[in-house]
């Protein structure tokens, strides 16, 4: 999941939406929901400004270590073996060119 966020960190969101389409990797989907749910966040939460969405930029993503689910598998010789299921937590802020250039100076 991470060498997907890298791609897009930093880009605006279309470019940034456009890429993960043509990704082959299985978190691409994941991803993609979780930005344009961010871009919807934003828009709903300053309701009263208007946003162009070519204006918007993914000013942070990221993806950190989630619970893992600890299962057992035989194994020979009446062993069994440990597979860990791991999950992540997926943090994305958005905001404008604006914000963003005011932040960097």
């Amino acid at each position: 999941m991470r060498a997907v966020v890298n791609v897009v960190r930093g880009k605006r969101v279309a470019e940034a939406l456009n890429a993960l389409n043509f990704m082959p990797h299985k978190a691409t989907r994941p991803i993609e929901i979780t930005i344009r749910s961010a871009v919807y966040n934003l828009m709903d939460k300053y309701r009263e400004e208007r946003f162009d969405e070519g204006d918007l930029v993914i000013r942070e993503i990221r993806v950190d270590e989630g619970p893992q689910f600890k299962r057992y598998r035989p194994a020979p010789r009446g062993r069994a073996h440990r597979i860990r299921k791991r999950t992540s937590h997926l943090t994305v802020v958005v905001g404008t060119v604006d914000e963003l250039a005011g932040a960097e100076e």
